[in-house]
C-alpha cells in the first residue's frame, strides 16, 4: 500500500468531508429543484480485492433523485445506498471471513447513451462503514470505522432501463483517523434493478 505523508492525509480528509457535505446539501436542500426517479432498486456485486480478497456485496437504494439545477452540470442523479459487504481472505480451509455495513451517498451523471437509448453514466461517492474485524488479511486496518469511496461507470439497459451493470474501483479506508490505515481495494462488478 502507497504510504502517505500527513498533510496529503488532512487534504484527502477535507475532500471527502467536503463531498459529503456538499451530497447531503444537494440531497435534503429544498431550494433545489428535484424529482424523483425510480423508487428502489437493489443491487449484487461481486468484490475482487488486492490481497487475494474476494466478497459478495448486497444492496438496497430506497431512493433516486435528480437534482436538475447543479451548478456546472445540467443535472445529477444522487441516490443513497445500504450495503452489507462479506470478504473472504485465503484459499480453501484456511481463510478468514469479514463484514461490513455501509451507507453511502453517490452521485452520477449521464455522459452518453448507447444507441441514443442506453445510458451510460459515471458515478462516484464516499459513505461510511462499520467493519465487524480490524484485523482482517494479514493487516491491521485500525478502526471498525471506514470511509467506503467509488469511482465507476454504469450501463443501463432492460424495460425502461431498469437494469443496470456497473464496474467500480471501491477503497475502504479509515482515512488516516487511526494510525494504521492500509485500506482495502476492490474491483467491483454489479448488477442492480430498479422497481
Amino acid at each position: 500500500m502507497l504510504e502517505v505523508n500527513e498533510p496529503v492525509e488532512t487534504a484527502i480528509n477535507v475532500v471527502r468531508f467536503t463531498i459529503i457535505s456538499l451530497i447531503i446539501l444537494l440531497t435534503s436542500s429544498p431550494a433545489q429543484a428535484s424529482t424523483s426517479l425510480k423508487t428502489q432498486s437493489v443491487a449484487v456485486d461481486l468484490l475482487i480485492g488486492s490481497d487475494q480478497i474476494s466478497g459478495l456485496r448486497l444492496a438496497y437504494r430506497p431512493l433516486t433523485r435528480r437534482i436538475d439545477s447543479a451548478p456546472y452540470f445540467e443535472y445529477l442523479d444522487i441516490y443513497w445506498e445500504i450495503s452489507v459487504n462479506f470478504w473472504e481472505y485465503g484459499e480453501n480451509n484456511q481463510h478468514q471471513a469479514n463484514y461490513a455495513i455501509a451507507l453511502s451517498p453517490v452521485i452520477s451523471k449521464t455522459f452518453y447513451y448507447v444507441q441514443g437509448k442506453y445510458p451510460l453514466r459515471w458515478e462516484f461517492g464516499i459513505g461510511i462503514s462499520l467493519v465487524e474485524d480490524t484485523q482482517f488479511a494479514g493487516k491491521n486496518i485500525g478502526s471498525h470505522y471506514q470511509f467506503e469511496d467509488r469511482l465507476g461507470l454504469s450501463f443501463a439497459f432492460g424495460a425502461n432501463n431498469n437494469q443496470r451493470f456497473a464496474i467500480r474501483y471501491m477503497h475502504y479506508s479509515n482515512g488516516g483517523l487511526n494510525s494504521n490505515n492500509p485500506g482495502l481495494d476492490f474491483f467491483n462488478a454489479s448488477y442492480s434493478v430498479s422497481f
